[in-house]
């Protein structure tokens, strides 16, 4: 697995428009990353997973232009993205009615996608030199903890994982909250 170093974003977002797995820190665990329009790098993901494709992943983006294209602003209540705009960037994930422009593969047997606008430097960095929201799933294999160093990560992935991005995560103890645009309702508290 190759590391890259906070001042090497560029290289690891390259590696990721060349249709790498990539490893990052985000606000709580490190989340594994990739191209969501890139379906060989999705599957690739989903395999180091272990997990049912069915169970959809969230984006995760520097900026709010980096993930509008993904939601059906038609089908959100007014007054709803004022709300969520009071919350990014930040750790707050909100499912949303999807636009067409999500890949099926990416919302799994989901109608909405997750979206979040962290306000971590280093997950931001990587999208900001991707240029794109990324895939973002804890680092784990299906029901394991989720790792929080790169050393849980040479061990869940033994050389499988292409490369990690070492920096810091963001200090929560756990992962970000998720809630319903359209009603509000916490789905992960």
């Amino acid at each position: 697995m190759r590391r890259f170093e906070l001042a090497q974003v560029e290289d690891a977002a390259a590696l990721l428009r060349a249709g790498g797995v990539v490893a990052y820190p985000t606000e709580a665990v490190f989340g594994l990353g990739c191209d969501p329009h890139d379906r060989v790098a999705f599957e690739r993901l989903f395999a180091l997973k272990e997990r049912p494709p069915t169970q959809g992943v969230l984006l995760i983006a520097a900026d709010f232009a980096q993930v509008e294209p993904y939601i059906d602003l038609a089908a959100v209540p007014e007054g709803v993205m004022a709300q969520v705009h009071a919350t990014w960037p930040g750790p707050n994930t909100w499912v949303f009615p999807r636009s067409a422009r999500v890949p099926d593969w990416v919302a799994g047997a989901h109608a909405g996608i997750a979206l979040r606008v962290t306000a971590h430097e280093p997950a931001a960095a990587l999208c900001r030199a991707f240029g794109a929201p990324l895939v973002s799933t804890s680092a784990n294999p299906h029901g394991e903890p989720p790792a929080r160093d790169v050393a849980t990560l040479q061990r869940y992935f033994e050389g499988r994982l292409e490369a990690a991005l070492d920096a810091p995560l963001g200090g929560l103890d756990r992962p970000t909250v998720i809630r319903d645009a359209l009603t509000g309702a916490m789905i992960r508290a």
